[in-house]
């Protein structure tokens, strides 16, 4: 369970949430807080006052994925191989084993073929989908999308939620526009300046 108790940071102001493990999607308008409540539960942020926990753990204490809505902002590495394996390579895994793991990622995304492109030449869904295996490739317990859908067509979405349910990550926020998205999504977490809707 992601347990949020008075959580409070910028307009972002949850006095209790408890988010099951699932895909949940959060809405709300733009400005809403939905960024701020992913990068909280990501450990990206720490609380103004409050707490938020995975399985009774600190955010930063856990494995956690992050994609951002403008990738490319976040890549590091010039070519998508280097940039897909970079968790394992920080978490000084033996470099067989991250092989293993890159080929098994970009096959479950479709993506092999860009393995060996340099990421300045991605579309930006492309560059999404590198965001999104680079975030899942360590096996996190919870993966914090901002918006992917909006650089992917409606096809693309769908394997892509696909991909994320059939993933293994336990806990996935999904920030999202799409009717399809919050429609097939587990739960669904409405915010409305800063605070949980009922609606």
């Amino acid at each position: 369970m992601i347990s949020i108790a008075d959580l409070r940071y910028g307009i972002v102001d949850i006095p209790h949430l408890s988010i099951p493990e699932g895909i949940s999607a959060v809405t709300g308008d733009n400005g809403a807080g939905k960024t701020t409540l992913l990068r909280l539960a990501a450990g990206m942020l720490l609380p103004e006052t409050g707490t938020i926990t995975i399985n009774g753990t600190a955010p930063r204490a856990c494995e956690v994925g992050c994609v951002s809505e403008f990738p490319d902002r976040h890549l590091i590495f010039s070519v998508v191989r280097d940039e897909i394996a970079s968790p394992l390579r920080f978490a000084h895994r033996k470099p067989a084993e991250i092989d293993d793991a890159v080929t098994s990622i970009t096959d479950r995304l479709g993506i092999a073929h860009l393995l060996d492109r340099e990421c300045r030449t991605l579309s930006g869904g492309e560059k999404m989908l590198v965001g999104i295996a680079t975030a899942l490739i360590a096996k996190p317990v919870l993966i914090t999308l901002d918006e992917p859908d909006s650089h992917l067509d409606p096809q693309t979405t769908d394997e892509l939620f696909q991909i994320i349910r059939n993933s293994g990550c336990p806990y996935v926020l999904w920030s999202t526009h799409s009717r399809s998205v919050q429609e097939r999504a587990d739960h669904r977490i409405t915010l409305v300046y800063g605070k949980v809707s009922d609606l």
